[in-house]
C-alpha cells in the first residue's frame, strides 16, 4: 500500500494467503503485526506505560511499537458466540458476518467479525485493521479487543455497540421505531467528525479512512458514535506530497469524484464522504436509492440544485422529523454539507473547521416539544416512503427570517484549502463564473452567486459562533 505499512509491500500487490507471517503460534502472530510499522499519535503516546498490555503505543525514539492486541483461538470465539448461531448474528456485509458473543474468560460482551475467505476483505485488510485499531485510540473510534488468526481463519473482536449502526436508525425504519430527533442527529455528526479529525490531524502520519459511510458509524449508549471497519484505511501523504495514489476502493455513492476518477486519495476525500453521511442525517435519504425516481436515486446529485435556493432547504429535511428542527440550524447544517460536497477538493473545508461548526450546532439544543418549524405540502420528491403507510407532516413553505450576518466582503470566510489559505467572496465569484455556462444568462449567474454567498455566510457564522462558544466554555472552566 503506497505510503502505508512497510510489511505490506507495494501498493498494487495482492497479499497471498500465508505470505504475511500471521500463521503459527501466538508469538508469531504478534511479531508479524508489528514488524516494519512505525506509527504515533498524541493519544497513543499518552496511553503508554501501565496500559501497555492492552494498547499499542509508539515509542518516542521511533523504534517499532509492540502491538499487544489480545489473541484468541477459534475455539474461544466459537464458544463465545454459541458456535456462531443464527440467533447471535448482528449483521452481514461484503467482509463477512458479525456475531454478538460473550467471552468466557472475562464475561465481556463483544462483537465478533468473521471474515469471509471469499469476500471483499482479505489478509491485507485484516492486517490494516488490526494495526490501525491497535495503535489509534480515541473516544470516537471503536475499540479493538483482539483478533484470531488460527490457520486460515481471520476474526476480529470489538467492543459491543448496543445501538447498532447509524444506518439502522436512518433507513428502512420498521413501524413503531422512533426516528432520530434533530439533537441526536447533530450529536452523531459532531462525534463522527471528531473521530475523523483525530485520524487527519492527531495521528502521525495522518490516516485517510477511505470508507466513511453510515453503516460504519456504530452507536454506543446515548447514541455516542464510533468509527469502525478500518480495513481500507491508508496512511496519508507526508512531506511535499499532495496525495496518495491507489486503486479505487470504497462504497459507491460515498467516494469523492476526484478519487473515483483518478485514484488520487487525499484527506479531502474523507471530507466529501463525511458530507454525504451528514446529508443522509439531514434528509433521511440513502446515498444511493434505486427505488426512487430517476433524478433522485443519487443523493448528492439530487441535492446539488437544491443547495442553490434557500427557499428549498425545508424540502430537504427528513419528513420523519415532522418539522421539529430549528430553521436556522437546518440552514447552517446544509451549508456545512454543501461545503463538504464541493466538486473541487481544494475548496472543501478541513475537517477541523467542520468539527468547530458542528460542535456549535450540537450545543444548540432544540426543544422537540416546540411547535414545528413549518407545516407543509410536500411535493413528490420530499416524503420518505414507509411500509407502515405513515403520513409524514413536512413543513409548509413559510420561512423564518433570514439570519443576520456581517458583511463578509470585508473579511475572509474561515474555511481552509489544501494550501491553508482562506476562502473569500472573490473566490466564490470566480468559481461561479467559471461553472455557469455563458449562455445561461446573467440573471441566473447572479442568483446562483447570491445563493452560494448565503451558504458561505451560514457556514462562516456557525464557525464563528462555535469558536466563541469554545472560548466561553474554556473561560468558565
Amino acid at each position: 500500500m503506497g505510503g502505508c505499512f512497510a510489511c505490506f509491500g507495494s501498493a498494487d500487490e495482492e497479499v497471498k494467503k500465508g505470505s504475511n507471517g500471521v500463521k503459527g503460534g501466538e508469538g508469531a502472530k504478534k511479531e508479524s503485526l508489528g514488524s516494519g510499522t512505525k506509527f504515533s499519535s498524541d493519544k497513543s503516546k499518552s496511553r503508554g506505560g501501565s496500559h501497555s498490555k492492552k494498547e499499542g503505543s509508539a515509542p518516542k525514539d521511533g523504534t517499532t511499537p509492540h502491538i499487544a492486541a489480545q489473541t484468541f483461538t477459534f475455539r474461544e470465539l466459537a464458544a463465545a458466540t454459541k458456535n456462531f448461531r443464527q440467533e447471535c448474528l448482528l449483521g452481514e456485509g461484503g467482509f463477512g458476518r458479525v456475531y454478538k458473543g460473550r467471552l468466557e474468560s472475562t464475561g465481556q460482551v463483544v462483537a465478533v467479525k468473521i471474515l469471509d475467505r471469499n469476500g471483499l476483505q482479505g489478509n491485507r485488510e485484516f492486517l490494516v485493521e488490526v494495526l490501525m485499531l491497535s495503535l489509534l485510540h480515541h473516544p470516537n473510534l471503536v475499540n479493538l479487543i483482539g483478533y484470531c488468526a488460527d490457520g486460515d481463519q481471520r476474526l476480529l473482536v470489538y467492543e459491543f455497540m448496543p445501538l447498532g449502526s447509524l444506518e439502522d436508525h436512518l433507513h428502512d425504519i420498521p413501524p413503531g421505531k422512533k426516528p432520530l430527533d434533530w439533537n441526536t442527529r447533530m450529536k452523531i455528526a459532531a462525534g463522527a467528525a471528531k473521530g475523523l479529525e483525530y485520524l487527519h490531524d492527531k495521528a502521525n502520519p495522518p490516516v485517510i479512512y477511505r470508507d466513511f459511510k453510515s453503516s460504519n458509524i456504530l452507536l454506543d449508549e446515548g447514541f455516542h458514535p464510533k468509527l469502525s471497519d478500518f480495513g481500507l484505511a491508508k496512511l496519508g501523504p507526508v512531506g511535499d506530497k499532495t496525495h496518495v495514489s491507489t486503486r479505487v476502493m470504497g462504497t459507491y455513492g460515498y467516494c469523492a469524484p476526484e478519487y473515483a476518477m483518478t485514484g488520487q486519495l487525499t484527506l479531502k476525500s474523507d471530507v466529501y464522504s463525511f458530507g454525504v453521511v451528514f446529508l443522509e442525517l439531514i434528509t433521511g435519504r440513502k446515498a444511493i436509492d434505486n427505488t426512487r425516481a430517476a433524478g433522485e436515486q443519487n443523493l448528492v446529485a439530487w441535492a446539488r440544485p437544491l443547495f442553490k435556493d434557500r427557499r428549498k432547504f425545508p424540502k430537504m429535511a427528513d419528513p420523519l422529523l415532522e418539522g421539529r428542527y430549528p430553521m436556522r440550524g437546518l440552514y447552517q447544517a446544509l451549508a456545512v454539507a454543501a461545503m463538504c460536497l464541493q466538486e473541487q477538493a481544494a475548496t472543501r473545508p478541513l475537517i477541523g473547521d467542520v468539527v468547530t461548526a458542528l460542535s456549535y450546532l450540537a450545543s444548540q439544543t432544540y426543544d422537540p416539544n416546540a411547535p414545528p418549524s413549518h407545516s407543509s405540502r410536500g411535493g413528490p420528491s420530499t416524503p420518505r416512503s414507509r411500509e407502515s403507510g405513515r403520513k409524514s407532516h413536512h413543513g409548509s413553505g413559510s420561512q423564518s427570517q433570514s439570519v443576520q450576518s456581517p458583511d463578509f466582503r470585508q473579511r475572509e470566510v474561515g474555511i481552509g484549502g489544501d494550501s491553508g489559505r482562506k476562502w473569500g467572496l472573490d473566490d466564490l465569484e470566480r468559481q461561479d463564473s467559471q461553472r455557469d455556462s455563458p449562455v445561461s444568462g446573467m440573471g441566473k449567474e447572479v442568483r446562483n452567486l447570491n445563493c452560494d454567498v448565503d451558504r458561505e455566510r451560514e457556514l462562516a457564522e456557525a464557525k464563528v459562533w462555535g469558536e466563541n462558544w469554545r472560548e466561553r466554555k474554556h473561560g468558565n472552566e
